[in-house]
């Protein structure tokens, strides 16, 4: 597998643009319940987010995506996140900072209602070895402040409306000393 951004030879590139539709709940479909994180490692300048290029049913999802996937029958969410984590974007040395956020949409090829759970994760792993190969060719920290393309709409959004409470858990996390408030 080619981690340079390039998707391994054989697999096409999809087209799929997702849309409103995605996000409306419009037919039954199955529920999927799915975790993964926001992992950020502060470097000069700010914070980097970890973000992961996608093969989902043969095809290259165009522009990049949160790490997550399926929570197994006996793993917590925490747990799910964690190995997700780790498979995809090959980062194991990770700290828990809380859940971010819930998202709920249709799959890329609207066959199940996928119910992710995105949890903050700090680190100050830089290398990584991408675990899940065969569904997963490119990683790689962007800035939080401006991520690259994005295939899900929906975690692009999730990062420009959580930055400062990303930044804020981030330094709460560097700085754990209770601070007094002052009211006048």
């Amino acid at each position: 597998m080619d981690r340079r951004g390039q998707a391994p030879r054989g697999v096409a590139n999809t087209v799929t643009m997702i849309d409103d539709s995605w996000y409306v709940r419009d037919v039954p479909l199955p529920e999927r319940v799915s975790a993964g994180g926001v992992v950020v490692r502060i470097a000069e300048g700010g914070l980097l987010v970890a973000l992961v290029r996608e093969i989902d049913a043969g095809e290259v999802l165009q522009g990049y995506v949160l790490p997550k996937g399926g929570v197994d029958p006996h793993e917590s969410i925490e747990q799910a996140a964690l190995r997700e984590i780790d498979e995809e974007a090959g980062l194991t040395d990770v700290t828990g900072l809380g859940e971010l956020r819930v998202i709920e949409h249709k799959d890329h090829l609207k066959k199940y209602w996928a119910i992710c759970h995105y949890g903050l994760y700090l680190t100050a792993q830089v290398e990584s070895h991408i675990k899940d190969v065969e569904h997963h060719f490119d990683f790689g920290w962007f800035p939080l402040e401006a991520p690259p393309e994005m295939f899900w709409p929906c975690e692009r959004k999730m990062l420009e409306q959580e930055r400062n409470r990303v930044y804020d858990l981030v330094i709460a996390r560097q700085n754990p000393k209770p601070r007094k408030k002052f009211f006048m």
